[in-house]
């Protein structure tokens, strides 16, 4: 596979330089990483970004994969004899997936279909001699041809027409016809199977009974909805172009003549083509189509909600209580420090049916003094209103800071190798608890350890492409955790597997290495670790953090390999590294353009000056506290028109899910968002943003609530 053009073809699909995408594909053969190469290879990018370099990287991997096709399909068609020079060409020149196949598809190996048999039976010729449409008496055509099993010229006719029918559902025009045609006008219907309509699962589905549409304005919402209820064998799919006599008839005017008897067969052999075999292809193929788009959309949305998640505000390193709440199990607190080891845990019962709610207040209050409790962090599931609530009445005017937090996946945590790993000695509502105040501190950190999949902010998730959709999402958490950067000092060995080079194995020797001889004082000592050589080094070392080093650069994003110029820069000041960090004036007199050589850039160079504005600078937000309101604690207080604080959960394609604390997230349509036409609900609403909206109408029946944020 020719690497320059591969470059090309990549950069004329993603509108990138030429020398850019090159670049980038041999830094990727090396062994680079995305996170690398955006942050430390600007210079040989040309500055790209970490989605451009993905999808520099995502279109390698297609163009490699159908290279491999390739080589297979050249592999098959030797071995049958057919390989031509011009058949050669065309494969190897061709880059598209549907093309190639439909190149290959004369050639492919299959089953024995009737037009086989015909072949098998001599046919051939006479279906040859229908097709030129020259013969005047298709009978009279097809005597020489009465052999064996065919005994009369009808037989001989009908295995004639049955070879003509494959031959036209085969041909690279006929179907480059239909596929157009399918495009342009395919319609997608959705039907009840009858005898599951009146279920109780049939329900969710009730929208798609009876459904039609467009199938090129079909979201990828809708698509999958749909696949869902068909999977379920709820719902029966169908896409059918507008008119099938077109298809046919645009078939027709390619293959027949005229109205003679030879034209005439042909004609049945056209139609019979396209209803047997041509059609049922092209609609799997645009379901295959449909399904692989509506995959790529959800998938998009659910890597944005993750990135979103991800890089939620952190409350940093303060002493938290994590409240698991709870009726009649009790609520389940755990007392952390501030680097989140656990110090204390007990279950207290304020709630019905047990409602010891004065001892769980005594408990409560020596718990915050003893363990100097600075934010407490509730789970927002059963209960969390009333133990808010509960806490906030039996602390207080001097209560800590009291948030609530998404607890989606806690519970898979809980029960994970790595929570036994942390705490064997701990039960799951224990670890839950943990989960619950950790991620208060810092979401990262804590949600890493998660399935993404359990987080609860996709899209249809467990439907589509399992392993694109854990590509992608693995992707955006290594985005994450490297754009933010990780204390070499305290993350965990689950942590820093996602940081830049590293991976299971070399995090569990920078972990046990860190156990043994205590804490890292230089980045430098990264070397001595088992098994991280050269190349990881150069990888995760500028994405490592450790407050407090001798060497100021070694919190921050300045790269090691970069030291020698920030040091030059300080010796050209006549002042220290940390002079040069804490005082703005000497950083002013520095003409950074000095500095560039062949190999070290002005992005290079202005990426340093910027990190030593403020070294090892977190991007996330601040972390700010939300209060429900108190008026509505279930579905059954809602009224329509009442305005009420909330927060978004979820964003999809068509809207955003809003909590208002009734246990029942309400949906926030796209076309509720503004009063103003919007491409998609990202550019109104961040996830877990604190908003205000009215109630628009309440759905009893399905548990429904629909809201607006037009207030």
């Amino acid at each position: 596979m020719e690497k320059n053009i591969i470059a090309q073809l990549i950069a004329k699909g993603l509108n990138i330089a030429v020398e850019a995408v090159g670049n980038t594909l041999s830094l990727l053969d090396e062994g680079c990483t995305i996170p690398f190469i955006s942050r430390y290879r600007k210079e040989r990018t040309g500055a790209l970004d970490e989605v451009q370099i993905a999808a520099i990287s995502d279109e390698y991997e297609r163009l490699k994969d159908i290279d491999k096709r390739k080589q297979t399909i050249v592999k098959t068609i030797n071995e049958q004899g057919k390989m031509t020079p011009e058949l050669q060409k065309r494969i190897g020149d061709c880059w598209d997936a549907t093309e190639l196949e439909d190149i290959y598809l004369p050639y492919k190996p299959r089953r024995r279909t009737r037009a086989q048999v015909a072949r098998e039976q001599g046919l051939e010729p006479l279906a040859q001699i229908l097709l030129k449409q020259r013969a005047r008496d298709p009978e009279e055509a097809a005597r020489p041809f009465l052999t064996g099993d065919i005994a009369t010229a009808e037989q001989a006719l009908k295995g004639a027409q049955d070879i003509i029918a494959e031959t036209v559902s085969e041909n690279e025009e006929s179907r480059q016809r239909i596929r157009g045609y399918f495009r342009r006008t395919g319609i997608i219907t959705s039907k009840v199977v009858k005898a599951k309509a009146d279920t109780d699962e049939a329900a969710k589905y009730s929208d798609y009974f009876d459904w039609q549409e467009p199938l090129r304005r079909c979201s990828s919402h809708r698509m999958l909805a749909m696949r869902r209820g068909e999977a379920e064998g709820i719902l029966r799919l169908s896409i059918d172009p507008i008119d099938d006599q077109e298809c046919i008839d645009r078939l027709n005017r390619h293959y027949v003549y005229g109205q003679t008897p030879c034209g005439r067969l042909v004609a049945e052999a056209v139609e019979d083509g396209y209803k047997r075999l041509l059609k049922p292809q092209i609609e799997t193929e645009f379901f295959a189509q449909s399904k692989e788009q509506a995959d790529t959309e959800a998938i998009r949305v659910f890597a944005e909600n993750l990135r979103q998640l991800l890089l939620g505000a952190p409350l940093g390193q303060k002493r938290v209580m994590g409240v698991d709440p709870g009726f009649r199990t009790g609520c389940k607190v755990v007392c952390l420090d501030a680097q989140g080891n656990l110090l204390h845990h007990e279950a207290i019962f304020p709630h019905p049916p047990v409602n010891k709610r004065m001892q769980a207040t005594i408990h409560m209050q020596q718990m915050v003094e003893q363990y100097h409790i600075e934010a407490i962090a509730i789970g927002n599931g059963t209960a969390s209103r009333e133990t808010r609530e509960f806490v906030e009445e039996a602390l207080g005017k001097q209560k800590p800071q009291i948030f609530v937090v998404s607890e989606d996946g806690a519970s898979v945590y809980s029960a994970s190798r790595v929570a036994r790993e942390e705490f064997p000695d701990e039960d799951v509502t224990v670890r839950g608890a943990v989960s619950i105040g950790r991620r208060l501190m810092d979401p990262l950190a804590e949600l890493v350890k998660i399935d993404p999949k359990s987080i609860g902010v996709g899209q249809y998730q467990h439907d589509v492409d399992q392993a694109r959709l854990k590509h992608q999402l693995d992707q955006t958490v290594e985005s994450c955790v490297n754009q933010v950067g990780v204390n070499l000092n305290t993350a965990s060995s689950h942590l820093l597997q996602y940081v830049s080079g590293l991976g299971p194995t070399l995090a569990k020797n920078i972990v046990d290495y860190r156990r043994e001889h205590g804490a890292f004082t230089s980045r430098d000592q990264l070397k001595k670790v088992p098994r991280l050589g050269p190349s990881a080094y150069q990888q995760c070392a500028g994405f490592l953090r450790i407050p407090g080093a001798a060497n100021p650069l070694d919190n921050s994003a300045v790269h090691p390999e970069s030291y020698a110029i920030v040091e030059q820069m300080a010796r050209d000041q006549q002042c220290t590294v940390q002079a040069l960090i804490d005082q703005r004036d000497i950083r002013s007199r520095i003409e950074i353009k000095r500095y560039a050589t062949a190999e070290v850039g002005l992005p290079t160079l202005t990426d340093i000056m910027h990190e030593l504005e403020k070294p090892g600078r977190d991007p996330r937000e601040q972390l700010e506290e939300f209060e429900f309101d108190s008026r509505v604690q279930t579905i059954d207080d809602l009224e329509e028109g009442m305005v009420l604080p909330g927060i978004v959960t979820n964003i999809t394609n068509f809207g955003a899910f809003v909590d208002v604390g009734v246990h029942q997230d309400g949906l926030v349509h796209i076309s509720q968002m503004a009063n103003r036409r919007i491409a998609h609900p990202t550019d109104m609403v961040k996830l877990h943003q604190h908003v205000t909206v009215k109630v628009l109408e309440i759905d009893h029946r399905r548990h429904r609530i629909s809201l607006t944020m037009k207030v």
